[in-house]
């Protein structure tokens, strides 16, 4: 099943970086990653530091996002492949409360031990998510970076998804505009997404490591952000001066107010989002220890009553660690 759905798949290189072939390895754990959704798979995207080149250590977990056809249907299917870890009926429930779940899947395969960081969403939810009805800015602080189309159960179903993701990208100008100055280039439209993107969720890095990101990507980025600018000037929303771009139109206050209400709540609903992997994401703690350590060199040692009942004596350790985050500092 595997090399029969990967070989229905046109890898051609695109200048949006979605078509590229992903490394083998990536190819290799996505097909993995189908076939235990089995029928209710669509489409697995290859996202994150890996599709981005710059993992740094072999322990670097692959980030996926798998678009399934319905949350019912992939449950079930991973439940019947993974056992009772998968744990379907709660996954379910809060499948529909807060999209997507995340899991996590390890195997050992012909290119040794792999794990997987798995985000499932409904092809429902995933084009709702990369629309300007999206509930918060979760997915689309994804798409709009590096992904790569992993695997897909044919050309119709990579079309579908992979439009959704286009669609997010074309709409950047929507959000990011608030943010900018009357006048900007390319590059500075590049940066302030991610900025935008990485300063309303709670992460481990310091707030320096935007730059980082634009600086791994920033080619792919200018090749997908250079012709939508160039659209929007051909719409007359942008005026072309020399390398820059003019916002003709100031945003109103109104329309100001709702994009920054929206990343507000949209840090919410991601921070919320946190609290689902005690529930479903296997070794949650050693993950979330294990990215602490690999994002600021701060080796976190639990102690055994921690370990023991993370989600009772925690607390503590967290609130200190939300109070002095390197994302504070900067």
């Amino acid at each position: 099943m595997e090399s029969e759905f990967a070989s229905s798949i046109d890898f051609n290189r695109s200048t949006d970086g979605l078509r590229d072939l992903p490394s083998p390895a990536a190819v290799s754990l996505a097909e993995y990653l189908a076939s235990i959704f089995g029928g209710a798979a669509l489409a697995v995207l290859h996202y994150g530091s890996r599709a981005q080149g710059r993992a740094s250590r072999l322990d670097s977990a692959f980030d996926f996002f798998v678009v399934v056809t319905g949350y019912p249907e992939a449950y079930r299917a991973a439940a019947s492949a993974l056992g009772v870890r998968c744990r379907p009926h709660l996954a379910l429930a809060l499948a529909r409360l807060l999209p997507p779940n995340a899991m996590s899947v390890r195997r050992s395969g012909p290119f040794g031990e792999q794990e997987a960081k798995c985000l499932i969403m409904s092809e429902c939810d995933f084009r709702r998510e990369c629309s300007a009805r999206a509930r918060d800015h979760f997915v689309q602080a994804r798409m709009i970076q590096t992904v790569r189309l992993a695997w897909a159960r044919d050309t119709a179903s990579a079309d579908t998804v992979l439009a959704s993701v286009r669609h997010a990208r074309s709409r950047t100008f929507d959000w990011v505009r608030a943010f900018l100055p009357s006048v900007f280039d390319l590059p500075a439209y590049c940066r302030t997404l991610i900025d935008v993107s990485f300063a309303h969720e709670l992460r481990a890095e310091a707030a320096s490591h935007s730059e980082v990101l634009y600086s791994a990507q920033r080619e792919l980025l200018c090749a997908i952000y250079g012709p939508v600018l160039a659209g929007l000037a051909a719409r007359g929303v942008l005026e072309r001066e020399d390398d820059a771009w003019r916002q003709r139109h100031a945003l109103g206050r109104w329309r100001r107010w709702l994009v920054e209400n929206h990343f507000r709540w949209s840090k919410v609903r991601t921070t919320a989002r946190l609290l689902k992997h005690p529930f479903l994401y296997d070794d949650w703690l050693e993950y979330l220890t294990r990215k602490i350590d690999r994002s600021t060199g701060q080796k976190i040692i639990l102690t055994a009553r921690e370990r023991r009942r993370p989600l009772i004596f925690l607390w503590p350790r967290v609130f200190r660690y939300l109070r002095n985050r390197p994302q504070r500092g900067h």
